[in-house]
């Protein structure tokens, strides 16, 4: 019984060492942060240039390649609604230079979506800052009749077979499908690859309509290329003070509001992470990249990796209720 209790003190006395070596290591040792970053750094978008996260990612990762010396090397995989993209990056080394742009979509909502899932977005991952969060907008084919979000239900049920709807991940689709939950609106997912292409689906005529972010959907409407019908929630966007709230519309319960950040690999060491969630919430809170990000309907973040983490999972906990309330099926 004595040994048992030694080799218990002395266990609790390694692992007390080994903390303590983490937080200050000896002389002469080095800390891997020391060094980083000596060359380029990968960012991996899982989506087609010209989407909103594509946006996001040369935006800030501009800024935060001048704060950390380095070239940002932007890289697109879109496939699988950004799935194959995040099991990519959650499998590379952990180095930090390999860094992941991830949408609600490809982590939040896919964890809750997705039983098989090969990642989890706050353990695969370390959640490093959140770009920012946003609504999306609901906008349909300029050329015909309907104006509104009633009227274009109405439509969709007098004319089902034209009631497709663009999406590139289960964010947009669960989004609609709140719709069609809530009104008894007809609807078929096309899958596309960015919401560069959702867009060019309605402008084309493909897609009755598509519920979208505003980077790449904002530009269109004022272009007068799409007609915008709501903003998802509660407010309406600064940007298209003209729109309506799906809330003012009389749909307030599709409210879904949508975010995209920066994630290492897990494997990451702490003194990395920890230099790299600092630049991000530089870059991301410096005013000219913020008023940037404003400019395209978002609302600019630059949390802490710990704030980050805890929405991440709040997140998902809130997606599995509605997933589990609409009776929602997806296919991996």
């Amino acid at each position: 019984m004595a040994s048992i209790g030694i080799s218990r003190v002395l266990a609790g006395a390694a692992l007390s060492l080994a903390a303590l070596l983490v937080a200050h290591p000896l002389k002469g040792q080095t800390n891997p942060a020391d060094s980083y970053p000596n060359k380029p750094i990968r960012v991996i978008v899982p989506f087609a240039a010209g989407g909103g996260n594509d946006i996001f990612a040369r935006l800030v990762g501009q800024r935060l390649g001048e704060l950390l010396g380095q070239t940002m090397v932007i890289e697109n995989r879109p496939a699988a609604g950004g799935r194959v993209a995040a099991e990519f990056v959650a499998n590379q080394p952990g180095d930090g230079y390999t860094l992941f742009v991830g949408a609600s979509g490809v982590m939040s909502i896919s964890a809750a979506v997705y039983p098989k899932l090969p990642y989890h977005p706050t353990k695969s991952f370390v959640p490093l800052s959140m770009i920012a969060d946003y609504p999306l907008i609901m906008v349909s084919q300029i050329n015909i009749e309907p104006k509104t979000v009633a009227e274009l239900v109405a439509y969709a049920k007098a004319n089902p077979d034209k009631s497709n709807y663009g999406t590139t991940s289960p964010a947009f689709t669960i989004s609609t499908e709140l719709l069609k939950l809530k009104t008894g609106m007809p609807g078929v997912a096309i899958p596309l690859k960015s919401s560069a292409e959702m867009m060019l689906c309605v402008i084309q005529q493909q897609c009755l309509i598509s519920i979208a972010d505003g980077p790449p959907t904002i530009p269109q409407v004022k272009d007068g290329k799409v007609r915008a019908l709501a903003v998802t929630g509660a407010q309406r966007s600064p940007e298209l003070p003209d729109v309506p709230s799906m809330a003012e519309a009389g749909y307030p319960e599709v409210n879904t509001k949508l975010w995209s950040g920066f994630f290492a690999p897990a494997s990451t060491p702490p003194s990395i992470a920890r230099k790299l969630e600092t630049a991000l919430q530089q870059a991301i809170r410096d005013p000219e990249v913020s008023a940037k990000l404003r400019g395209m309907a978002v609302n600019p973040g630059g949390s802490s990796s710990d704030e980050f983490r805890k929405m991440i999972d709040a997140d998902i906990e809130n997606y599995v209720a509605v997933v589990k309330a609409a009776n929602l099926k997806f296919e991996q």
